[in-house]
């Protein structure tokens, strides 16, 4: 793994009592978004070990935060960017989704540096955190859609427990 990974970091911070991990996600690793299905897998599974890694270490003194991020002025869709051939097929869901984007006002990333050390001297600092306003309006949206679908399904997660319905 690179050197900078937690993997080479842990032994010294398990040796030394104390330490906090950052890592950085996106809004898209606890929301999808139609077209990015490869880039929101990879973050989702960031969140997914980075959570298991924040249990595993938080005996050792060890603190672990995941930085979610909305759109920031960044070259994140530029030329740091590898994009798949585009097919006609998708050409509307593509201006829809580029259309619905318009709104959003990008985070600054130098105002970033100075939240990200709030975050890290923060005595309990969050295992998640948003920066930006966007996704204080995309996530509890998301989650209240998927809260009411849990709720109408139970009594099929109910059957497939074997439970009587």
């Amino acid at each position: 793994m690179p050197c900078g990974s937690p993997r080479a970091a842990l032994p010294l911070l398990r040796e030394q009592g104390s330490g906090h991990i950052v890592q950085i996600s996106t809004v898209g690793g606890v929301v999808s978004f139609p077209n990015l299905g490869g880039y929101n897998a990879s973050k989702w599974a960031l969140e997914g070990l980075t959570e298991a890694l924040a249990g595993e270490v938080a005996g050792f003194g060890v603190k672990v935060t995941l930085v979610e991020p909305g759109g920031f002025e960044t070259d994140w869709a530029g030329s740091s960017a590898v994009f798949a051939e585009q097919l006609p097929a998708y050409d509307e869901l593509r201006a829809a989704v580029a259309a619905s984007w318009g709104d959003v006002k990008s985070g600054d990333p130098n105002a970033a540096g100075a939240a990200l050390l709030k975050v890290v001297d923060a005595e309990n600092p969050p295992l998640r955190v948003f920066f930006g306003t966007a996704p204080h309006y995309i996530v509890p949206q998301v989650y209240a859609e998927r809260l009411k679908t849990w709720e109408e399904w139970a009594d099929v997660s109910a059957q497939a427990q074997g439970a009587a319905v």
